[in-house]
């Protein structure tokens, strides 16, 4: 596995990690390896996405860079959003959502690179979004203070509701029956059969991140050194650990056999993995941490699984979720359905940007390797016709 981390300084760095033989009686050492650092991008990094094959990094600068990580080499730079790209989702091994302070979401393909459909989502910033276990449904949350909802079937806009403030994180549960909306410190739970709040959980400070480690239970970081555990249910906390001697920035989950791990980074610079327990209200063992020196702002984990089990978002003819039993097109006071709103084609140059002339600095991935693809001229004029 890899664990990848993107920083203020404009770098992204890469840790392969490797499990070490245990004699009997032993407990098991984690050893994370310097693998590559790259200095692409010419301003701090944003966002940080992976899928069976691929990293990609958006960044301040508003560009998105592509990592192959088989070949270890770069494979070029995505052009099309004017502003911070704010978030990266990956869906499958086909799919690649991005998000940026221009309000717009871009429906990319990750085998040829190419910008399937581009949506001015929001009115301000999009500042997140989070794709349904289906691959059917997309939320998105921006300054424009609404919490939308996108039928990827369909590609249109299929429900917006008004929220009070801006709310800058959201997520779907593992099995899609929930989504969290975080607002400053505060985590609204919505349940997807009726679209409404069940409960409010409060942290301690402004929440940085979020990542779920069951369908109930909610693992929140924020602008301080602690990580806790909350029940989505019963809005308890269940525990709560110091992660870091300073702010912890992301957060990341993921199970291999025999374990459940969570890896934190922080703007002190270290990347850590923890154990995470059977009982959630025992506190995690740390594994191994890792120093960076540098100020972390997201994080991502590569794990070399070959294939995505999710391979590519429904094709339009597959049924959508059921918006009658979920509700969550159900029209209600203060909520406005919306038509108009529908992705589109892009009609504006985007794709892979060639950036050969870009310095590498640092042990970076060698620039005799780098891989850039510019789609031709014609042929693109030819697609949108």
């Amino acid at each position: 596995m890899e664990l990848v981390a993107g920083s203020y300084e404009q770098v992204l760095f890469g840790f392969t990690v490797h499990p070490e033989p245990q004699a009997s009686g032993d407990q098991q050492q984690w050893t994370p390896v310097a693998d590559f650092t790259h200095h692409a991008h010419t301003a701090s990094l944003s966002a940080v996405a992976v899928n069976s094959r691929f990293i990609v990094t958006g960044s301040k600068d508003e560009t998105i860079h592509i990592y192959d990580m088989k070949k270890k080499i770069e494979h070029g730079a995505l052009v099309h959003h004017n502003g911070t790209i704010t978030c990266l989702k990956f869906y499958g091994s086909r799919h690649l959502i991005s998000g940026a302070e221009d309000g717009l979401i871009c429906v990319w393909d990750a085998k040829k690179w190419e910008c399937l459909k581009s949506i001015k989502a929001h009115k301000g910033h999009v500042t997140f979004l989070s794709i349904h276990p289906s691959g059917k449904l997309a939320l998105s949350v921006g300054t424009d203070k609404t919490l939308r909802t996108w039928n990827l079937v369909e590609g249109r806009s299929a429900f917006i509701k008004n929220i009070k403030q801006n709310a800058h994180i959201v997520e779907w549960s593992p099995r899609g029956e929930k989504y969290v909306v975080v607002i400053l410190n505060k985590i609204d739970v919505y349940q997807l059969d009726t679209a409404s709040v069940s409960g409010t959980i409060t942290n301690e400070k402004r929440i940085s991140s979020v990542t779920f480690l069951s369908d109930s239970v909610l693992a929140v970081a924020g602008d301080e050194e602690i990580v806790r555990f909350f029940d989505c249910d019963s809005l308890m906390c269940l525990c709560e650990f110091k992660a870091h001697e300073n702010r912890v920035k992301d957060m990341f989950s993921f199970e291999i056999p025999e374990h459940h791990v969570l890896v934190t980074a922080s703007s002190d610079g270290f990347i850590k993995m923890w154990k995470l327990k059977q009982d959630k209200k025992d506190p995690p063992s740390l594994l191994c941490g890792v120093n960076t020196n540098a100020r972390l702002t997201c994080l991502g984990v590569w794990l070399d699984r070959g294939t995505d089990t999710k391979e590519s978002l429904p094709r339009a003819a597959e049924p959508s979720v059921n918006t009658e039993q979920s509700k969550i097109g159900k029209k209600k006071p203060g909520d406005v359905v919306q038509q108009e709103d529908t992705l589109k084609p892009n009609s504006k140059k985007c794709g892979l940007n060639d950036d050969s002339k870009k310095p590498v600095k640092g042990n970076s991935l060698s620039a005799r390797k780098r891989k850039m693809v510019e789609m031709p001229e014609k042929k693109k004029r030819k697609k949108k016709t």
